[in-house]
């Protein structure tokens, strides 16, 4: 099929800013885009051929919109699964399929599925409902502390709180949840894996987060991440066992703990370009969203090694600060040498909401996470003072 300038229509559900960055490189190749979203003020808006404003998990929303493109694909999870399954089997390609979300979208099941194909993770037990698992810490089923995560709808850090006292679970949702054992852990680790329907499969190198301890977000992203060779090694060889058992196609981020011992386990999986992988725009010679376009178009896979030492800064909406933002400082990090702030589109800030990204490049990784902290103090997003 000939995707570049053409009649060719992908199809794109979610009109985020992962979206809108995907949209970067089919507007390179001249691929046309149709997106899907909710929002009237979706990043994606201004980028793509077509937006059609409309309910992702609705199924006959997403079931008219697959009808018309050729390749289907997402950059969020939370959409109808039934109407990706009946897609696919009408004969419409959709990547990652819905085979492969169905064992994703519901932490859950993700977890069962770990337990069922030997790839290490964390104890955990699964709950219907918060009223269930307080009786089963009553009963001494489950000690203290543990990290409680909702199976469905969480994002950025919502859906997911270490639970010290029982006291600590008042105000929680009342929905399906699991109680995962708390690992000791030294980093938390992410490696991105790139498979395309034809079997080619690449890694990124290994990446080191830093999480904010409150919000738990990801504040840097570090490539490469500082630790040795042979943990490395054996964190892109699980990446790619749990890419193997998941059978996906794109993009697969696969999140893990380095624990005391240095053992590797998995924490969780996104089937999509990630938080982590966004520092492959500037730092890698293939950005993981030119990869997953690649992928899913079954075209040969880009050179995903880094060009330079790469990382990423999440900009995040204020403490204290709702309504229509404002970046304060962002022209004095632009004077700097290997910064480079990318602004997502959104017009109004929250706390703790992701507002944009900041890639810090560097030869020496110590200078530029001296950098990415200067970056980190320096710009604010804040909300314009009436």
């Amino acid at each position: 099929m000939n995707y570049f300038s053409s009649d060719f229509k992908l199809g794109i559900l979610g009109g985020g800013q992962l979206g809108k960055m995907l949209l970067f490189d089919t507007r390179k190749f001249d691929i046309q885009t149709y997106i899907l979203d909710p929002s009237d003020e979706a990043p994606c808006k201004i980028a793509c051929d077509t937006f059609i404003k409309g309910d992702l998990m609705d199924f006959q929303t997403v079931y008219n919109f697959g009808k018309l493109v050729d390749v289907l694909t997402f950059e969020i999870e939370l959409v109808n699964l039934e109407a990706l399954i009946k897609l696919e089997e009408e004969g419409l390609k959709v990547y990652p399929s819905p085979k492969t979300l169905q064992l994703i979208q519901n932490k859950g099941v993700q977890k069962d599925f770990y337990t069922q194909h030997q790839i290490p993770t964390a104890n955990y037990k699964r709950f219907k409902d918060i009223k269930s698992l307080i009786l089963a810490i009553l009963e001494s089923q489950i000690t203290l502390p543990f990290v409680w995560k909702c199976t469905e709808f969480g994002y950025d850090g919502n859906g997911v709180k270490v639970i010290r006292d029982i006291a600590d679970l008042d105000n929680l949702a009342n929905v399906e949840c699991i109680a995962e054992e708390m690992i000791p852990f030294k980093n938390e680790l992410a490696v991105i894996v790139c498979r395309s329907p034809s079997g080619e499969i690449k890694t990124y190198p290994v990446v080191e987060m830093e999480f904010h301890p409150e919000a738990n977000q990801v504040e840097y992203v570090i490539c490469p991440a500082r630790i040795d060779t042979k943990v490395a090694d054996k964190a892109r060889a699980i990446a790619l066992h749990v890419s193997e058992k998941f059978n996906h196609v794109g993009l697969l981020a696969v999140e893990m703990f380095q624990t005391e011992e240095d053992e590797i386990i998995v924490n969780e999986v996104a089937p999509r370009p990630h938080n982590s992988g966004h520092y492959s725009i500037e730092a890698s010679f293939t950005s993981q969203f030119e990869n997953h376009l690649r992928a899913i178009l079954d075209l040969p896979l880009g050179n995903t090694d880094s060009k330079v030492a790469g990382i990423m800064v999440n900009l995040v909406g204020a403490e204290g600060h709702s309504g229509n933002v404002v970046y304060e400082n962002i022209e004095k990090i632009m004077s700097w040498n290997g910064v480079t702030p990318h602004i997502y589109g959104k017009k109004q800030t929250r706390p703790f909401r992701k507002m944009g990204h900041v890639t810090i490049v560097n030869a020496d990784i110590v200078e530029a996470r001296r950098i990415a902290e200067d970056v980190k103090n320096t710009i604010r997003v804040v909300s314009i003072k009436e």
